[in-house]
């Protein structure tokens, strides 16, 4: 409430509107900056020295007076006319649609089987409570207080770390280039199931070789290893094979030597033709990328009820055929037989720790932005709780549906479940489709297979590029009034860039993009957004931002997350990685030198962007260097308070009545 002598000066004070001078939204005028600098120095409540009337109150009573700032356009910037979600359900769809994506089918399981069993659900717990979770809901409540995208948040946020924006943005503009390249592989394999035999069942094509054996043959060696090595491992270590009898599954075979065409390129620096099937896929891909976002969550939100559902379904379904199959039970008791010595390995906890962050998806920028169509009062910690345990809850069902089938494809082969365990492409792309080849109705279970997997790389598709898309309309309105015209024109470019991926050669260059555009860049990104929320901006401020919202302020589990733990699980998972580094490989295929450096410049090349603005800010900013941290460091929306006369001190909000003035 306000405080004040004279009650009609409290009514004239709530009734005059608020003006603002300030010509951008990221620079504040003269009097504003000694307003800002100096305007806390004078106490709260009575007269000051200068005989001003000070008031008292929230941020949350400002907005309810309609005591905002405005923007640059003279407008009020309180978001109101910002485009919302049409229901709370497109919101939180779209977040387990992004959430949930290719890798809590074909990663967690097979984590979970290496590292422990059940007895990996230890340190994944601890890593999602301590820090997967906080940072989720973290990005989630920035996202939805501040109702702008990536770069616009964060320079209002913390102006000097403007950079983190740009960088996340970056990293999304880069994962762009080859994820989809990996949906356009789905949808080749959907598209050879409609046929009467599928084609990676026999030995008999024209692009198999005198090693070729098909499934059901009796071996010592790994079938599953050889594929994981020769279909390549997105985020894992190849597995060595256990003797020496040279052999290729037919699967392995048709994804390699049919759809891949690896045997024609000797490595990176002979990329060879364009594979115009996966050149059509990959089109079709963004074309439906394009008709899905073009028009904003307006249609984003209606195509997610069909794309982060269906994979339930297939789920269910594939899940209730598993356990119905022979050698299914085994295959489960691989998955979960707890090992518990395995928690004392720092690895597991490395593993636990990456498969949580890169699960959840912090950082990119996606859940930023979906958040920021939110209602201002939408209960986002609840969403942020639901979401990331449907995520977790997902990951989990999936390994009973992975492992169902590498067990009866082990009770089938003669094999063991070591032989046939495996993770990444060469799980989903090989030994899964080999052991569908083989059940009654294999056309069916192919197709909504490779479906399933269509589907869920989609959603991961939509929400990095709605985080681009957003984050430079909010930043360059220009662009967001000609979003279609935009859309196209980013997407055209993803697909010229995608095309590198299609060639014969084209796997060497998605694994270099893979290995290096999203790696140690966006745990730096999001450990910068971990300290300057909880450093710079502050953790009481940001605990009362979401009171605002919501009603109530996060307790103490969560302050102690964000201001310590998460910094220290993000520095554990980069440091622990950097000494484990090692130069890229594929197969017998080592990397060139130039490669690795390629690599490592593309990593840099996001990071850079934070120093950069950085360096940038401090050099036009105006006043001394301590002057112009301070101001850097001072949130855009207390500045043009600031300029409005009103200036915001950590829990409260002090309206100022100038003598000669007649706003506030």
């Amino acid at each position: 409430m306000f405080e004040l002598d004279d009650p009609r000066e409290k009514l004239r004070l709530l009734e005059t509107p608020v003006k603002s001078t300030d010509k951008s939204s990221d620079s504040i005028d003269g009097d504003a900056l000694k307003e800002l600098n100096g305007g806390a120095e004078n106490g709260v409540g009575g007269q000051d020295s200068e005989g001003t009337a000070l008031a008292m109150t929230t941020i949350g009573q400002i907005k309810a007076k309609g005591l905002l700032p405005r923007n640059g356009a003279g407008e009020l910037d309180d978001g109101e006319q910002r485009e919302t979600w049409s229901g709370k359900v497109d919101f939180l769809l779209s977040v387990i649609g992004f959430a949930v994506d290719l890798a809590n089918v074909w990663r967690f399981p097979y984590l979970c089987y290496k590292n422990g069993g059940g007895a990996f659900l230890v340190p994944y717990g601890i890593m999602l409570l301590v820090g997967g979770i906080p940072l989720f809901y973290m990005e989630l409540a920035l996202g939805q207080f501040n109702r702008k995208g990536a770069i616009t948040c964060w320079g209002r946020l913390v102006p000097l770390f403007k950079g983190i924006g740009y960088a996340v943005v970056l990293i999304a503009f880069y994962v762009d280039f080859y994820y989809n390249v990996i949906i356009a592989w789905s949808l080749r394999f959907f598209f050879a199931s409609f046929t009467d035999s599928l084609p990676w069942t026999h030995c008999s094509n024209v692009w198999n070789t005198v090693e070729c054996k098909p499934f059901g043959f009796t071996n010592t060696s790994t079938e599953a290893n050889r594929t994981g090595v020769l279909a390549g491992n997105v985020t894992a270590t190849a597995v060595t094979t256990v003797n020496d009898t040279k052999f290729a599954s037919a699967a392995s075979e048709y994804f390699n030597r049919y759809i891949l065409e690896l045997d024609k390129s000797e490595g990176i620096h002979d990329l060879g033709a364009i594979k115009w099937d996966l050149a059509l896929c990959l089109l079709a891909v963004y074309l439906i990328c394009y008709f899905s976002l073009w028009k904003g969550i307006s249609t984003s939100g209606k195509v997610v009820w069909f794309t982060a559902l269906f994979p339930y379904a297939v789920l269910l379904i594939l899940l209730v055929r598993g356990i119905t199959l022979p050698g299914s039970a085994e295959g489960i008791l691989y998955y979960l037989r707890p090992n518990f010595d395995v928690i004392y390995n720092a690895e597991v906890w490395v593993d636990a720790a990456t498969q949580v962050f890169f699960s959840l998806g912090p950082g990119f920028g996606v859940l930023l932005a979906y958040a920021s169509y939110n209602k201002y009062h939408n209960n986002v910690y609840k969403d942020a709780l639901l979401t990331s345990l449907i995520n977790s809850a997902t990951s989990f069902i999936a390994g009973f549906v992975i492992f169902s089938v590498l067990g009866y494809m082990a009770h089938a082969s003669g094999q063991s479940i070591q032989d046939v365990a495996t993770e990444g492409p060469g799980l989903v792309f090989v030994v899964y489709p080999a052991a569908i080849a083989t059940m009654p109705g294999s056309i069916f279970w192919a197709l909504i297979f490779f479906m399933m997997l269509l589907t869920l790389g989609l959603d991961s598709s939509f929400g990095g590029s709605e985080a681009i898309i957003t984050a430079l309309s909010d930043e360059f309105p220009k662009i967001g009034r000609n979003r279609e015209i935009f859309v196209a024109g980013l997407f055209s470019l993803y697909f010229v860039v995608g095309l590198a991926s299609c060639t014969q050669g084209g796997f060497y260059f998605f694994q270099l993009l893979d290995r290096y555009a999203a790696g140690y860049s966006i745990l730096i990104a999001v450990l910068f957004e971990s300290i300057a929320v909880s450093w710079i901006y502050g953790t009481e401020r940001f605990c009362n931002d979401i009171k605002d919202m919501i009603g109530f302020a996060p307790g103490i589990y969560w302050r102690v997350c964000w201001k310590f733990v998460a910094p220290l699980f993000l520095l554990f998972i980069i440091i622990y990685g950097l000494i484990g580094h090692e130069p890229l490989s594929y197969e017998n295929y080592v990397y060139p030198s130039w490669a690795n450096v390629l690599g490592w410049c593309i990593a840099g090349s996001s990071m850079i962007m934070i120093p950069l603005m950085a360096s940038y800010k401090l050099i036009v900013t105006p006043g001394s260097f301590r002057q112009r941290i301070k101001i850097l460091t001072t949130p855009w929306r207390d500045q043009q308070m600031a300029v409005n006369g009103v200036t915001i001190e950590p829990a409260q909000v002090r309206l100022t009545h100038s003598d000669e003035g007649e706003e506030v």
